[in-house]
């Protein structure tokens, strides 16, 4: 084995730019959906207008589809959070546009400031919550495309440590898990 490759050297992939594939029109790999994810972040043309903010639940608007994946603009009020939810078989990127929110897990929590991005696989359990005091806004890409958000119970439970439990998982339906977790803005959302 050669341990001089660019990924143990670089450590973390997603911290080098120049090691990840151009976003092509249907992405395929984990990579390139991190490439589409930062290609549709970097045009902020395309995306600001849309952003709006709501008091009483989480906006949510989809931007994009293709063969097997959606794009999701959320936005959050402080105070706001996902609750403790699981992406059932989906794969996704968090990237996080404006302003500043923390992911909670079992493992502990991790600020995401604008910019920073998150990759995870199917079954990853956390909980998303603006604790900051302004707005922020982020971008999630789900493949295949999100058709359930288990929420877990213990949501809340998560200290700032990061400590408790998340218990066993509940299967919800996409559609009445975002309708109950984000209201009304669209039929089905992350």
């Amino acid at each position: 084995m050669n341990s001089d490759s660019d990924l143990q050297i670089a450590g973390d992939l997603l911290e080098v730019p120049h090691l990840l594939q151009p976003p092509r029109e249907h992405p395929a790999t984990v990579a390139e959906f991190v490439g589409l994810a930062r290609s549709v972040a970097a045009d902020r043309d395309r995306w600001a207008h849309l952003v709006r903010y709501d008091a009483t639940t989480r906006w949510y608007h989809r931007l994009r589809t293709g063969p097997g994946y959606e794009v999701w603009l959320l936005s959050w009020v402080p105070g706001q959070g996902s609750g403790l939810h699981d992406h059932g078989g989906s794969s996704g990127v968090l990237t996080v546009l404006d302003g500043e929110l923390t992911e909670r897990t079992e493992r502990g929590k991790r600020v995401l400031a604008a910019g920073v991005q998150r990759v995870f696989a199917p079954g990853y359990a956390h909980e998303v919550v603006n604790d900051a005091l302004e707005p922020a806004v982020s971008l999630h890409v789900y493949f295949p495309g999100l058709t359930e958000m288990p929420m877990h119970p213990g949501s809340g439970l998560l200290t700032a440590a990061g400590t408790g439990s998340a218990g066993g998982a509940r299967r919800t339906p996409m559609a009445c898990t975002a309708l109950a977790a984000h209201g009304p803005a669209d039929p089905v959302g992350p």
